[in-house]
């Protein structure tokens, strides 16, 4: 899953690359005395087509990372039971303290000679 995802990611790094060289081929066309039409026409078709690519992905991601960010269950997370897990060994830990202060506390009464009746 995170692989996928990495990957994706890579290749909206590719796109964005794509974008700016038509960019570059479209202002480097237009700078020119005579225009190719049909290479403009081509260029920017590519150039929209790759951004609407890069904007529905990185949307995708965006949503993606709203789930994980808020807790919600996504398909490959962990956190939530980790953090469960983490929580019930604190509990755990804090009462084996509360219980050996109390056997102590239950010791020392114990070694305490009994209050003398007046």
């Amino acid at each position: 899953m995170a692989n996928e995802r990495l990957r994706a990611l890579e290749d909206v790094e590719k796109e964005i690359a794509m974008v700016l060289q038509c960019a570059g081929n479209i202002i480097l066309e237009l700078s020119k005395d005579k225009h190719n039409a049909s290479f403009l026409d081509r260029q920017l078709v590519q150039f929209q087509s790759s951004i609407s690519r890069v904007e529905n992905e990185l949307s995708s991601q965006i949503r993606y990372l709203t789930q994980v960010a808020t807790g919600q269950p996504h398909e490959g997370s962990t956190y939530s039971s980790r953090k469960d897990c983490q929580m019930a060994l604190n509990r755990a830990e804090y009462a084996k303290v509360k219980l050996g202060e109390l056997g102590r506390t239950c010791e020392l009464m114990l070694e305490q000679p009994p209050a003398q009746q007046a």
